[in-house]
């Protein structure tokens, strides 16, 4: 079974391919429904999954120029509660004030397919500065380098300058120009900044061109398994792949800890009434 031509990679898809091949394979090329615990305490998970979502909407909210108040007011959860407070009076600093865009998704053809990126916010200041902000809410905030690996840094700022010129007045902004900006929550809204440059995105493309090739040439009825056992304590087809039926301890978990860009649809989550 090949990936069909209107097949559109994100940066999550990615993430997967590259972490083990075959979750990629099970997940988007079978669809293949196994309906195991991601982790021993699933409702504690799920209920972090959903906070993390929660945040998300009430910054898209808050950018859309909705009081803070208003939007305090329909918080119930504690901790979502703290974060909320976090990212009131400690916000990325020194984003460009000119343009904000929240929720908002770019998209370019790469290597025969689409490549897609929905983002939090991007601030700007039309042929200047292009700011991608992220919103983590992690239980752990991850190194930099491990930050730095991931097909997330990767791919949004190479979208930004692909498919970034009809937030820039019409002109793709320069690779120079671009950065992008992780925010978390659990540690008091730290930031981790990554700058770009002509170099890195023509390494950008090379890389997820071939990439993306490879996804594409698979032909085998099952795809290599990852090489790392450890990441299957976390995944839902490990027994599938007879790699343990056990779910990973929560304590043990970091990973993302966030809705899948495919099921978080922000036409769906419900808006503070003007």
């Amino acid at each position: 079974m090949t990936l069909p031509r209107t097949f559109q990679f994100t940066q999550g898809k990615l993430q997967d391919y590259v972490e083990c091949q075959r979750r990629f394979q099970l997940r988007y090329v079978l669809m293949q429904p196994w309906p195991a615990l991601i982790t021993d305490r699933p409702s504690e998970f799920e209920l972090n999954l959903h906070r993390g979502a929660d945040l998300h909407r009430l910054a898209h909210q808050y950018a859309r120029g909705i009081e803070p108040e208003r939007l305090a007011g329909t918080i119930q959860d504690e901790t979502l509660a703290r974060w909320w407070q976090t990212f009131l009076r400690n916000p990325p600093a020194d984003l460009p004030e000119a343009v904000r865009w929240a929720e908002i998704m770019l998209a370019a053809p790469l290597a025969g397919y689409r490549l897609v990126a929905k983002y939090d916010l991007i601030a700007l200041n039309p042929g200047q500065r292009f700011v991608i902000v992220d919103w983590k809410t992690v239980s752990r905030q991850p190194r930099r380098s491990e930050l730095a690996g991931r097909q997330q840094t990767l791919i949004y700022r190479y979208l930004a300058v692909e498919a970034g010129a009809d937030l820039n007045e019409g002109e793709p902004p320069s690779a120079e120009q671009v950065e992008m900006v992780y925010w978390f929550a659990t540690s008091g809204g730290a930031t981790e900044r990554f700058a770009y440059d002509a170099v890195q995105h023509e390494n950008a493309r090379a890389y997820l061109s071939s990439l993306i090739a490879q996804v594409a040439a698979h032909t085998e009825p099952v795809w290599p398994l990852t090489t790392d056992p450890g990441r299957c304590r976390f995944c839902n087809y490990r027994s599938l792949c007879e790699r343990g039926v056990r779910a990973g301890f929560l304590d043990d978990f970091d990973g993302e800890g966030e809705l899948d860009e495919d099921l978080i649809d922000l036409e769906q989550i419900a808006e503070v009434e003007f």
